[in-house]
Formats: structure tokens, C-alpha cells, sequence
């Protein structure tokens, strides 16, 4: 542990301190308000507290064990306990560094997942409908919900565009990596002489925010079409002007929302999602202006960045940000991400301490 780091857990360790003791005040007890902040700050601390009281405890012990090393007989039991030891600081080194890390507040948010075709013709639609049936399937495991807001479907099957929201404890957390160009190489069901093509289809993750204040919609920047649902829902979803189509003027940007039998619903749907993708945009700018080069980008990530290669040939799926291979396609079509997501936020935390050690 370095020592600036080392100085950054202290203060925290003694900025928990003083809020027990606030915590203890008649003044902060008579004020509802104050004690709420206060015992949620308090509560968020401790964590860091407990560890680095255990750290600090590990530390004497080796101190201990290691004087008795200087003795014959205690030498060979002190020098297994000293090892001991030393595993445990290390483990608790790590898990103190991962405490300071700051806290994504969008990792509990839903999402909106935006999967379209790329280059590739008919191809790269079919390749997007596999790849939105990836999430779906791994939405199923996580048991969460999602909703189809707005399709276009490819002549010869998948999809030109399909958009979800996708509702559950983590979502964003877990998927918030996926944004980019997903390539794939494979044999088309449509090739006769048995030619592997590479198509492509690009995947936008945006959270789900209860309030986006950074983002002030003007009405008068804002046409808001209302057309017939197409697809699933009945005669009652055909028959009824319920879809929204809302084109943001200044930016081009256009959404749909047609799930929903209720065009109330719908527009609510839709104004979220253009809300999502603005401030996505927005942050986009700002981080392409401060030069970022992390390996992976959240939500507001290149995507024109080509981040993963599925090749069916080899059963061979690459993540070309982390150098990741996984030899078990098949079961990642099938919604077993859980692999390849757990070893992008480990790269992400890897980074994000690499970070912090700097400076």
C-alpha cells in the first residue's frame, strides 16, 4: 500500500470516528435531517473503519511473529504464522484499495439496450437478432424484466433495430461494458459455397435515470409523431394511434416507444429514452475532449470501437479490449455471460486502482 493511499484511509478512518461521536450530540440527535445524512455517511464509512482496524491488527501480529523468529524453538511455528500473516495483509491491502474506490451511482440503474445491424446486409441483421437474444437470455438467469420498445425487423429475420428496457437489481453494472461493435465470422445460413463473412452489429447500453437534471428538454425543440403499432398486441394494438415517434431537432436524434397500449405510456417511455440518449452523447463529448484512453468506456464509450469478435468456426469468442478468449461460444449465445462480464470489471477495477496509485 502506498503511502498516499495509506493517508486517504486514515482520514476516512478518522472522519468516521468524528461522526460517532456527532452521532452522540442532543444537537445532531434533535435535528431529523442531520442524523439521517450523518448515519448514512457513518454507515458508508464503515466499511473502510473494519478493515483497516483489521489491518492494523495484522500488522502487530506480524510484528510479533516475526521477533520470535529469532528464537530456535518458536522459529519454525512463528515462520508458518508469519506467512499467514502476510496473505492476510495482502488480502486486506486489496480490499481496502477496491473500498476507496468511488461508487458508480447508475450501477443499481435499469437500462436501455439499443442493438442495430451493421455492415453485413442481410447478415448483420440476422447476427443482431442473435445478439439481443443473448441478453434476453441472460436476463432470463438474472430474473430480471424487459420490455421490447421499439423493433424493426431484417427481411430474412433479426433485426435492423431493436430497443429494450431492461429492469432489475444491477442491470447496468453488469452489461454497462457492452457498448461497441460486436463482429462476428461465421458461414451465413443464406451462403451456398460455404464462405465465412464477417458482419457486424453495434450494441448501445444507456442507464435508466429516475431524474437526468442535467438534461432540459425545450417542447419547442421537440416533434412528437403518433403512429400505429406494429407487430405483437392484437387488433387493438393495430387499430390504435398509441406508438410515439419524438425527433429532438437541435441533434437529429429520433426514438420510438410502441410497446405500451397506452400512447400516455409510451410518450413517458420514449422521453426517457431521449433524455438516456442525450446525456450519453453529452458525456461522449466530454470524455473524447479529456482524452481518455481506458481500455473499457461506459456508457458513453466508441461506438465505432470494435470490442468483440465471435467466430463460429473455432467456437472462439475474443474481447479485444482485455485480450480475452473464451472457447465456448456456443454457451455465451445461450446467455452465460457471466465469465466474460466478471473479467471486464475486474480489468475495469484493475484500472481504476492502477489510477488511484497514481495519484
Amino acid at each position: 500500500m502506498t503511502p498516499s493511499i495509506r493517508r486517504k484511509l486514515e482520514t476516512l478512518s478518522e472522519r468516521h470516528e468524528e461522526i460517532g461521536r456527532l452521532l452522540a450530540d442532543p444537537g445532531v440527535l434533535a435535528d431529523g435531517q442531520r442524523f439521517r445524512e450523518l448515519s448514512r455517511e457513518y454507515a458508508q464509512l464503515e466499511p473502510v473503519a473494519g478493515a483497516l482496524r483489521e489491518h492494523a491488527e495484522a500488522e502487530r501480529a506480524l510484528a510479533d511473529t516475526r521477533a520470535m523468529l529469532a528464537d530456535p524453538e518458536l522459529r519454525e511455528l512463528a515462520a508458518d504464522d508469519a506467512a499467514r500473516l502476510e496473505g492476510e495483509l495482502e488480502r486486506l491491502d486489496g480490499e481496502l484499495q477496491r473500498l476507496l474506490l468511488p461508487k458508480d451511482p447508475r450501477d443499481e440503474a435499469n437500462l436501455f439496450l439499443e442493438v442495430r445491424a451493421g455492415a453485413g446486409g442481410d447478415e448483420a441483421a440476422i447476427f443482431a437478432g442473435d445478439v439481443f437474444r443473448m441478453y434476453l437470455r441472460y436476463a432470463e438467469r438474472r430474473r430480471w424484466s424487459v420490455e421490447i420498445l421499439s423493433e424493426h425487423p431484417g427481411e430474412h429475420g433479426g433485426y435492423k433495430e431493436v430497443v429494450a428496457r431492461i429492469e432489475g437489481k444491477g442491470a447496468f453494472s453488469r452489461l454497462k461494458f457492452e457498448s461497441g461493435v460486436h463482429c462476428v465470422k461465421r458461414v451465413p445460413a443464406t451462403e451456398s459455397q460455404g464462405r465465412v463473412h464477417t458482419s457486424t452489429a453495434t450494441v448501445a447500453v444507456l442507464p435508466e435515470l429516475d431524474e437526468i437534471e442535467d438534461i432540459e428538454l425545450n417542447p419547442a425543440e421537440l416533434k412528437i409523431d403518433t403512429f400505429r403499432a406494429s407487430g405483437a398486441g392484437g387488433q387493438h394494438v393495430n387499430k390504435t394511434d398509441s406508438a410515439i415517434r419524438i425527433t429532438h431537432l437541435p441533434s437529429g436524434l429520433v426514438v420510438e416507444c410502441q410497446d405500451e397500449r397506452s400512447q400516455h405510456k409510451n410518450r413517458a417511455r420514449a422521453m426517457s429514452l431521449l433524455k438516456a440518449r442525450l446525456l450519453d452523447e453529452a458525456q461522449g463529448k466530454q470524455a473524447a475532449a479529456q482524452a481518455q484512453t481506458r481500455r473499457l468506456q461506459v456508457g458513453s464509450g466508441d461506438r465505432s470501437q470494435r470490442i468483440r469478435t465471435y467466430r463460429y468456426k473455432d467456437n472462439l469468442v475474443t474481447d479485444h479490449r482485455i485480450g480475452l478468449d473464451l472457447y465456448h461460444l456456443a454457451e455465451i449465445m445461450q446467455g452465460d455471460l457471466d465469465e466474460l462480464l466478471d473479467a471486464l470489471a475486474r480489468e475495469s477495477q484493475a484500472d481504476e486502482l492502477k489510477s488511484l496509485a497514481d495519484g
